[in-house]
């Protein structure tokens, strides 16, 4: 049967874009379904305007804390439109950058939501495609918890909080995990009286514990409150105000409540049993290769549920585009490439391999090799001296997990992951040179005190003695 279409893809967030971008590229014949903005949610409501407002959040605090040391400067910025600052730059980014990219695509932009008739064929409105190959890429959207009484409450999300006209004069923020950390600490900066509330007992709780303490004690010395543990009973609108109610018997208010507390699954609207694609309400099931139920339909980034994260999911649109192409001998396993995660607060928080957690509950020997930020030259005189690189070493010295809290993490944690992907040792790590006074040159310093450790052996001290 002859297609339309070489490929066609649904929904143009990393993955998507991934996709469409490469096929294209290859000289295949592309066609590219978008309801709303191409981009997705990472580059309009997501990872790319939350980055704009911590920077600019962080440009208000810095300021205000050389006026604080007595220093030359023109005191705190005023927050003036700074909404409509990061709309322009999303404007220009789609309109001058991302567009551009597509020249070779066939777009249906914001013409309405993909629907399969069959499992070769879309419907968008009035149009029909069909395509051999098809890649769902429609991502998550976040979910509202069923407290009683949330309902009345004109919440927040990463959606919506883009388009508030000012920045309010307080903000509850339910979730501690990334979206939580990040924009409760750019609202703190931006003068927002901020407190944050969740169920898990310490923040960022898919990493370790040590990196979300740290990160609490950065929060109250910016008097972000936490409320850590928590389950929440009742909501609802008081004089004015958002109000959650605990199980502690506590009540919190704010003129605001911000929601980021996990994700949700939506494929009402692709009609997936036509398709004979199965899912569940935690995604589109895949198998090793991205591939759904249907096999010439995959399925990458957040909608099969794995790595709800938009640099996984441009990987795995790659790797789906490979594997539609190669025999089943060459394909990619997407599972066997590591996934390393930053939070983009002050300091960062970054994470790759297996956490310590992890690696105790699978009774796994390992040591923990450490070098921290205060105790390094570079850090103290750029006053950036809080933090750690802290990395989980086997006895035969391969690299199990590392954890990067400070200034730079995000661009230090991809070394860590290189090594651990290649199933590289510590003494890899040792034996490369590193830029100095940069700050991965404390990665150097892990791996120097794993190397110290090993001479504290009585053993090696003699050997040492025998060859002098």
């Amino acid at each position: 049967m002859k297609y339309d279409y070489h490929v066609l893809v649904i929904g143009l967030g990393p993955a998507g874009m991934a996709v469409s971008i490469m096929g294209a590229e290859m000289g295949l014949r592309v066609c590219a379904i978008e309801r709303n903005k191409i981009g997705g949610e990472c580059m309009n409501v997501g990872c790319i305007p939350s980055k704009a407002l911590l920077r600019m959040a962080k440009m208000r605090y810095d300021a205000g804390r050389v006026s604080e040391m007595g220093l030359e400067g023109n005191g705190t910025p005023a927050v003036l439109n700074i909404f409509e600052r990061i709309h322009d730059h999303i404007s220009y980014i789609n309109t001058n950058k991302t567009t551009a990219m597509f020249k070779k695509v066939n777009l249906i932009l914001g013409e309405g939501s993909a629907r399969f008739k069959d499992s070769h064929t879309v419907m968008v409105g009035d149009k029909t495609v069909t395509a051999a190959k098809i890649f769902i890429c429609t991502g998550t959207k976040p979910a509202v918890p069923p407290i009683p009484g949330i309902e009345t409450i004109a919440v927040l999300t990463n959606e919506n909080v883009f388009d508030l006209p000012s920045i309010p004069r307080s903000l509850l923020v339910l979730g501690g995990g990334a979206i939580g950390c990040e924009l409760a600490q750019a609202f703190a900066r931006l003068g927002s009286i901020v407190t944050v509330v969740h169920k898990d007992d310490h923040l960022l709780p898919f990493g370790d514990r040590q990196s979300g303490e740290l990160l609490q004690r950065v929060f109250s010395r910016e008097n972000i409150r936490v409320y850590n543990g928590r389950t929440l009973v009742q909501a609802g609108m008081e004089n004015g105000e958002a109000v959650l109610y605990t199980g502690h018997g506590e009540r919190l208010a704010g003129e605001r409540l911000m929601v980021a507390a996990g994700r949700k699954m939506d494929f009402d609207a692709l009609n997936l049993a036509a398709a004979g694609v199965e899912w569940s309400k935690r995604g589109i099931h895949v198998n090793r290769y991205l591939q759904t139920s249907a096999s010439h339909i995959y399925a990458p980034g957040d909608c099969n549920g794995h790595f709800l994260l938009s640099h996984a999911a441009m990987h795995q649109g790659m790797l789906a585009l490979i594997n539609s192409m190669l025999p089943a001998p060459f394909k990619r396993n997407f599972k066997k490439y590591v996934v390393p995660w930053t939070v983009f607060t002050d300091p960062q928080v970054s994470h790759v391999g297996a956490t310590q957690t992890e690696l105790t509950a699978q009774k796994k020997r390992f040591e923990t090799v450490e070098s921290r930020y205060e105790d390094y030259g570079a850090a103290i005189a750029e006053k950036v001296d809080i933090g750690y690189v802290s990395a989980s070493i086997s006895p035969t010295g391969r690299i199990l997990g590392t954890r990067i809290v400070g200034e730079g993490s995000g661009e230090m944690i991809n070394e860590w992951g290189l090594a651990i992907q290649k199933k590289m040792r510590i003494t890899d790590i040792l034996f490369l040179q590193h830029s100095f006074p940069t700050m991965s040159f404390l990665s150097k310093r892990v791996s120097e005190n794993w190397m110290m450790n090993r001479m504290k052996s009585t053993m090696i001290k003699r050997m040492i003695r025998l060859i002098f």
